[in-house]
């Protein structure tokens, strides 16, 4: 199982980096970062920096370690001009990108920057197409295209990315689409969510799989909670019962409950920084050396 370091998307690219250089030197698997523009609320004011430019950055600077967006908005960027920066990266990198990508929902950066929204069904009909042409960009010669909102014709993209192929992870629960549009294109899966919660998910995601006759084994799967590593018991029982997925408890509870995870069939767990304070890299060290240790 790997685990993988989600830091604050407010960070500065300073605090960024230095968060990556530690996860990397004390054992972590990976860093994902977040593809927004702004804070999803009123107050839009925190800084933001943009998710593929950081990452760029630390593919030149940090070793090792997979690196990938959860997810990237599918709406933001032209899907033929997403590729071809997934696949530069991954050779500044060496090899080492995941092109993460979802439907976009945040609905204050479009209207603020102009970019249309559209509804639900016609974000999650652009994904799709969106997967279809990708992957064909990444490995083919030429790729003509002609969708319902997207047109290629005879367009190259080189160089190749070095992976072959180049990870695409769909993020995401909805059970009657995007699970389905996973089970036909995707290489990794994400979702925020409980043991529960997973457990639910993948036998669905295993079942669009069957339809469109895949082996749900070629798929991995990863999860995101909030952590909080403490010893008060009733704090941590409060933080459980959170409506967003949460792990609390002291060590041998987390233990217990990524090891749920494990047993679950989750091959990755990515743990955003949120909620761990100025204690950070000393709970980040107790994670990776005490508790997620086998």
């Amino acid at each position: 199982m790997r685990f993988s370091l989600w830091p604050l998307p407010s960070h500065d690219f300073v605090t960024v980096r230095s968060l990556a250089e530690h996860a990397e030197q004390t054992g972590w698997d990976g860093i994902w970062l977040a593809d927004h523009f702004m804070p999803n609320a009123e107050d839009t004011s925190a800084p933001w920096p943009e998710a593929w430019t950081t990452l760029a950055a630390l593919a030149a600077l940090v070793p090792r370690v997979r690196l990938g967006t959860l997810v990237t908005g599918n709406t933001y960027r032209h899907p033929a001009v997403l590729a071809k920066m997934a696949a530069t990266v991954d050779h500044i990198s060496g090899g080492r990108v995941v092109l993460g990508l979802g439907s976009g929902w945040q609905e204050n950066e479009h209207q603020k920057y102009g970019i249309d929204f559209f509804s639900t069904r016609e974000r999650l009909l652009r994904l799709e197409e969106a997967c279809q042409l990708i992957k064909a960009l990444l490995t083919e010669v030429e790729t003509t295209f002609e969708g319902k909102f997207y047109r290629l014709e005879g367009a190259p993209l080189e160089p190749k990315p070095i992976q072959s192929p180049l990870p695409l992870l769909i993020g995401g629960g909805g059970e009657t689409v995007t699970l389905k549009i996973t089970a036909r294109y995707a290489d990794e899966w994400n979702v925020w969510g409980t043991v529960d919660t997973l457990k639910h998910k993948m036998a669905i995601l295993d079942r669009h799989c069957e339809t469109a006759h895949r082996d749900p084994a070629e798929i991995q799967r990863s999860a995101v909670a909030l952590m909080f590593l403490t010893d008060d018991e009733k704090f941590a029982a409060r933080m459980r019962g959170n409506a967003q997925a949460t792990i609390a408890g002291n060590r041998n509870q987390i233990r217990d409950i990524v090891g749920g995870y494990r047993d679950a069939g989750v091959n990755e767990l990515i743990v955003p920084d949120f909620t761990m304070g100025e204690d950070k890299l000393d709970i980040l060290d107790i994670l990776i050396n005490d508790v997620f240790c086998d």
